[in-house]
């Protein structure tokens, strides 16, 4: 077994070995407005459940050489945004959301994507993913090492959820029909593939 502690390692590898471990990593498609009203839509694999009373999810956002992304500073601007889940189905448009763009450049038109009006928040829905969840901010957690801060952990309190008629029965969500897509390390995706059914010990 290999045993190494991080400190030994460059900052490259420990991302290597830490995308490569925590596997798959769902995806949220976030969409944010500038203080201009450009649409920004971004995807982050750092992202799960915090919890369910009240409803808050999590969003980290890596810096690059100390400076904020677009959608970090969207989000404590605005105080509010958009999350989406990523599927199978529009997996190629996802993936074009990635690009390095300016911020006062859309990766809205790299897409096949279209936009809609939310109900609680100012910033656009896309109409093609299956589930959004109008989000607001709950708070901002700078992570900092050796005093630069080198991410944002943003926790998004969820203001409502928009599901597809055909994925939802009786309060559940069928996973088969919403082909959840997840990160890998890499260029590499999954998809939902075979379930495994396990009852929980009490």
């Amino acid at each position: 077994m290999v045993s190494i502690k991080p400190e030994e390692m460059s900052e490259r590898d420990n991302y290597k070995f830490l995308i490569g471990s925590i596997i798959p990593r769902p995806i949220a498609i976030v969409s944010t407005l500038s203080e201009t009203g450009v649409v920004n839509i971004a995807p982050f694999s750092y992202f799960n459940i915090v919890t369910s009373n009240p409803p808050i999810v999590s969003v980290s956002i890596q810096r690059k050489s100390g400076e904020m992304k677009d959608t970090t500073r969207h989000l404590l601007s605005q105080k509010e945004g958009v999350i989406h889940i990523a599927d199978e189905t529009h997996l190629i448009d996802v993936n074009q959301t990635a690009a390095n763009l300016a911020e006062n450049e859309s990766e809205l038109l790299r897409t096949q994507f279209t936009l809609g009006k939310a109900d609680e928040v100012k910033v656009p829905i896309i109409n093609e993913l299956k589930i959004k969840m109008e989000v607001e901010l709950f708070e901002h957690i700078p992570i900092t090492d050796d005093k630069l801060v080198n991410a944002d952990l943003l926790l998004m309190k969820v203001k409502k959820y928009h599901i597809e008629d055909e994925l939802y029965n009786e309060g559940r969500i069928n996973p088969d029909l919403l082909k959840p897509v997840s990160r890998l390390a890499g260029n590499d995706y999954a998809t939902l593939g075979e379930k495994i059914t396990i009852q929980r010990p009490d």
